[in-house]
């Protein structure tokens, strides 16, 4: 694991990817609601030919909602995640101290 530790710092990494995540580049951002929400396009053409601006800002509501959901149940999963972590190491340390008692016997 140190090696491979070794190997990823003299890459240029930070810290190693965590098994389990998908891979994404470092130019990778996730897309933020505020982004959505005030992402505009621009009209093609004359006047109003091309997309309806209220459709389109409707749907951009709609998306920016779905990640606001989306970024607050990640949140909450990974404090919960926390929490029976932290709860199982103090499960953990409690049964290795009875296990030593019993050993000590």
């Amino acid at each position: 694991m140190r090696v491979l530790l070794r190997w990823l710092l003299r890459r240029g990494r930070r810290s190693p990817r965590r098994l389990g995540q998908a891979y994404r580049s470092a130019a990778y951002r996730p897309l933020l609601p505020s982004q959505v929400r005030l992402r505009r396009f621009s009209l093609v053409g004359f006047a109003r030919r091309g997309v309806d601006p209220a459709e389109v800002t409707a749907f951009l509501d709609q998306v920016a909602g779905d990640l606001a959901r989306a970024y607050n149940e990640v949140a909450t999963v990974r404090e919960q995640n926390a929490r029976i972590k932290e709860a199982l190491r103090r499960w953990q340390s409690r049964q290795a101290t009875t296990a030593r008692e019993l050993v000590d016997r």
